[in-house]
């Protein structure tokens, strides 16, 4: 009976309330009764829903558009305004703006986070798992015809797929067929697409004129190029984004695919592409953006700076393997002549320690050459795919660079528009007014799309270059650990050698 008897009186107090607002406002400028006055205003929007018209209509729709959709919008249409204005101004197309188009442009900025949350929510609720082979590298036809294949085997738990074990022959120009279409379709908003390994003119001709498919010099060749394939893949799967193109599933689960074109050096397409880097690099050294946030600027420097170490370290590893395979070679030398010098000596206990002596270093030039492959295959083909893998942030960073030019050349242009506009209209021109202000529409049109897009790729862009430095730190971790533990397990190896030709070198007599 008490909850019951506590209900009606709010009810009158508001009817009460709601004739003596006029008289309050006016009468009382003292602050508790204006405490009041707000806290009766506000329970009269809480409860307005459950049935009074009258609140619904006088107050709740202005007090909804003027806060939460008016004032977000002004701030951006003031500072882009200040920016592209230089000595007109124009009220009228500011306040129009502000009325109508704000609204859509609010509504756009209130979206765009939100498909962002949930793309990362997406990204943290996707566990699926996915692992990529290749393997029986194959060479097919004879002669300039001939070509490799790659058995490319995957499985995942990813529903989207068909099946979860699939087995497709690629061969090398499919990769760089699928590498062209990630680049098209990701690069220019902002995302890092992992490089595919470089085409060898020199390595594939060997291959194709080698007599042999168990050539030395051929396979060598095609198990790197294998290797760089493989972690191209799973690359780009470790992706979020990447994994879900069309274009990737399809490479992986699609029997036949179309022949990829324009993938050769010399190709008409090839040669495009290098004249678009060298624009690239001259506008870029022309044109340099005029950087205004602090990260972009200092992950940039970073970048530089880390792309000229990790060069530096790629070429001191390869020449370590260098050192190794001749110290491998000079080791293969030293057991012949010594298994020749213990055939030819009389002395019986000597010749054996000779003839062991030269088994132990046959033994250690097999390690030679298990320790300069792991210096390449797990450490300088690390370096070598960061290194890639830094042009491709570099990429990424000059898309956002275009961005920004386009932006600030419309905003140059719309600048030129409204000058035109200002001109006609001391001139007394109607019709030209008329057509200016038309293309000042359009102009502002490019130069919003043109922010929005900016905002976007940098955005993008942040959460790549995050990514990308979580990975590096992750993949240098294990790799580190990998190859002192290769290195380890290799000394553990030297030592028991000679411990093990030690009582034969005792024994000599």
């Amino acid at each position: 009976m008490a909850s019951a008897d506590r209900e009606p009186p709010p009810l009158f107090e508001d009817d009460q309330d709601d004739q003596k607002n006029g008289e309050i406002a006016e009468q009382t400028p003292e602050d508790e009764p204006a405490k009041l006055d707000a806290e009766e205003e506000k329970s009269d929007d809480l409860f307005s829903g459950g049935g009074t018209e009258v609140s619904l209509d006088d107050e709740s729709p202005a007090a909804k558009l003027e806060p939460e959709q008016i004032p977000e919008p002004e701030p951006l249409k003031e500072e882009t305004s200040k920016e592209i204005k230089s000595e007109v101004k124009e009220p009228e197309p500011a306040t129009v703006s502000a009325s109508g188009d704000t609204e859509v442009s609010a509504a756009k900025k209130k979206e765009e986070p939100e498909e962002d949350d949930d793309d990362d929510e997406e990204e943290r609720r996707d566990t699926f798992d996915m692992e990529i082979s290749i393997t029986d590298p194959q060479r097919i036809g004879d002669g300039m015809g001939a070509y490799v294949a790659y058995k490319v085997s995957t499985t995942t738990s990813d529903p989207a797929f068909k099946k979860a074990d699939m087995s497709v022959m690629r061969r090398f120009s499919d990769f760089l067929g699928l590498h062209q279409k990630l680049v098209t379709g990701h690069a220019s908003k902002g995302r890092i697409v992992p490089p595919a390994p470089e085409k060898s003119v020199v390595g594939m001709t060997k291959v194709k004129m080698s007599k042999s498919q168990e050539d030395t010099n051929s396979m060598d060749f095609i198990e790197k190029r294998r290797a760089s394939l493989e972690r191209f893949l799973n690359r780009t799967a470790a992706h979020p984004i990447l994994r879900k193109d069309g274009d990737f599933r399809e490479f992986l689960e699609v029997e036949n695919l179309p022949k990829a074109t324009n993938t050769s050096a010399l190709s008409g397409a090839g040669m495009m592409r290098v004249l678009n880097r060298v624009v690239d690099t001259a506008s870029k050294m022309t044109g340099k953006m005029n950087e205004s946030d602090q990260w972009f600027e200092e992950k940039h420097q970073h970048i530089e700076s880390l792309d000229q170490q990790l060069r530096k370290l790629h070429s001191s590893v390869e020449n370590m393997v260098t050192h190794r395979k001749e110290l491998a070679g000079s080791t293969q030398l030293f057991a012949k002549s010594a298994a020749m010098l213990g055939n030819s000596e009389e002395h019986t206990a000597l010749s054996r320690a000779i003839s062991q002596l030269a088994e132990t270093e046959e033994k250690i030039e097999n390690l030679h050459v298990e320790q300069a492959n792991t210096d390449f295959y797990v450490f300088s083909e690390l370096l070598k795919d960061y290194i890639g893998l830094i042009a491709a942030v570099r990429e990424a960073f000059r898309e956002r660079e275009k961005a920004y030019h386009t932006w600030t050349n419309a905003q140059a242009m719309l600048v030129k528009k409204r000058e035109n506009e200002a001109k006609f209209k001391t001139q007394g021109k109607p019709d030209k007014v008329y057509m200016a202000q038309e293309e000042i529409k359009e102009w502002e049109g490019k130069v919003e799309k043109g922010q929005e897009d900016f905002e976007a790729i940098s955005k993008t862009l942040r959460k790549e270059v995050n990514r990308f430095e979580e990975n590096r730190v992750r993949d240098f971790r294990s790799v580190i650990i990998k190859y002192l533990e290769a290195l380890m397990h290799h000394q553990q190896q030297l030592i028991g050698y000679w411990e093990g030709f030690l009582p034969e070198a005792k024994a000599i007599a």
